[in-house]
């Protein structure tokens, strides 16, 4: 995984030219701003003994506060706190943007979408981001069918998508934005690497049909990077040697109740043109929720850095009901916790969080009030995670936290609701804390990931 002595982001570096080269390694790459999540992806990271590649995206970082309400600088200085609490050192820590481009403004005008675009960029670099995920590839007001017009679609539907060219350019300019914060930066801070091209959904969402999607052709990466090279040589030269990765399709996908499974044979071709590529590997989104010899696949055909997010919040709100249960149970027959206390009704106030505000899941979920209840609950898509941050819902999950931590959780109802954390008590392996539980849960998803990016 690089040298373990060097800045995180040439171990990250390091890593793509490995694999470049053949070699079965890889890097997963959390994409979340949840801190469950984040502390959990740093925990894995350090036993793996890998970098702890932590990405937030447009939509839940950026000037204005995102989703999160969290700005670049904000963001860092929690993963760097969460990092330190890990026992991670700065050298074992990537930050990266993910989709960074004008899609939170894509209903301005294209030259007021570009200038956020282009200060979000900055942002994060002078945040100290030093892997950036460049996307402009959305259509922007004013431009030829742009989403005001009909072309695509605010509210969650995917944006038509540009002329190749205009996403060249417009790559390179935020490529050159980013270049000049970096400039700005003390000497010796290391300089950022970038991934360019996008072959996924909007931001924040994803749906897949029966079929799913179809896989990038080769072809056509080879002329987007030819363009993106050309642009690259009048707006940012410098920075063209250290993009380390584009974005494809390689065939995987999930929605509310379907995952795509990786199917090799589909994405031969974009395998094969990587030896033809200079140091170039491929970034796989939309990885959530594929099994283990599927993540190896990608890994081996040079889908290095393997973008997880949903799975692993999906992980965080399974853990989540199941300690809802137990507290039931427990606060009913007054065995353990808090013997008679109020319950939490978390998975009641996130429903109705999300049914006051459905911004998040509305064009994603469809069906009679029973089907949307379920979906709401437990889409493979997660919409609720956007739900997460808001105060009345942590007001609940710290009550469902401070219920179940005044007195031991019985081992039974552990064992019923949580039967691989139960394992993990009784072998004396786990803290049988409501944190740690959530953590070990969250945990159980990433370790799939690393041993599919590791040699060993």
């Amino acid at each position: 995984m690089g040298a373990p002595n060097a800045p995180a982001v040439e171990r990250l570096r390091q890593v793509v030219l490995a694999n470049h080269a053949g070699e079965l390694v890889g890097v997963p790459s959390v994409c979340s701003a949840e801190p469950f999540v984040l502390v959990a992806a740093l925990e894995r990271a350090r036993a793996a003994g890998g970098i702890a590649l932590v990405e937030s995206t447009c939509n839940q970082v950026n000037q204005e506060g995102g989703y999160t309400g969290v700005t670049p600088a904000g963001f860092a200085a929690h993963v760097r706190g969460l990092a330190t609490a890990a026992g991670l050192t700065e050298d074992e820590v990537v930050l990266g943007g993910d989709h960074l481009g004008p899609y939170p403004w894509r209903l301005e005008p294209a030259d007021t979408a570009m200038a956020k675009a282009r200060e979000l960029v900055r942002d994060c670099v002078l945040a100290g981001y030093t892997k950036i995920h460049l996307d402009p590839s959305m259509r922007l007001g004013g431009d030829p069918g742009d989403a005001t017009g009909g072309g695509g679609a605010a509210g969650g539907a995917s944006p038509a998508t540009l002329d190749p060219t205009v996403v060249a350019r417009r790559t390179a300019e935020l490529c050159r934005s980013a270049e000049e914060a970096w400039a700005t930066l003390p000497p010796g801070t290391p300089a950022p690497l970038y991934v360019i091209g996008t072959e996924v959904p909007a931001p924040g969402g994803e749906r897949a049909g029966d079929e799913g999607p179809s896989v990038t052709r080769a072809g056509d990466v080879r002329r987007f990077l030819d363009l993106a090279r050309a642009a690259f040589a009048s707006l940012a030269p410098e920075a063209w040697a250290r993009v380390v990765a584009v974005v494809v399709q390689p065939g995987v996908e999930f929605g509310g109740d379907t995952i795509v499974d990786y199917e090799p044979r589909r994405a031969a071709d974009l395998s094969a043109l990587v030896a033809t590529l200079p140091a170039l590997v491929y970034e796989a989104h939309s990885t959530d929720y594929q099994r283990p010899a599927a993540l190896g696949a990608l890994v081996r055909d040079h889908f290095a850095i393997l973008k997880v997010g949903p799975a692993l919040t999906f992980a965080f709100r399974e853990a989540l009901f199941a300690l809802e249960q137990i507290e039931r149970e427990a606060l009913a027959t007054g065995l353990g916790t808090a013997g008679g206390g109020e319950p939490s009704r978390l998975r009641e106030t996130l429903d109705a969080a999300m049914r006051e505000d459905p911004a998040h899941w509305r064009a994603y979920y469809s069906g009679g009030e029973d089907e949307l209840a379920f979906a709401r609950a437990f889409s493979f898509s997660d919409r609720c995670r956007y739900y997460w941050p808001r105060p009345d819902v942590r007001d609940a999950l710290e009550r469902l936290l401070g219920d179940l931590s005044r007195r031991p959780i019985p081992l039974a109802l552990l064992s019923q609701y949580l039967p691989a954390q139960y394992a993990a008590v009784r072998a004396g392996k786990l803290e049988p804390s409501p944190e740690a539980l959530i953590r070990h849960r969250i945990g159980a998803v990433l370790k799939t990931y690393w041993a599919a990016c590791s040699a060993d």
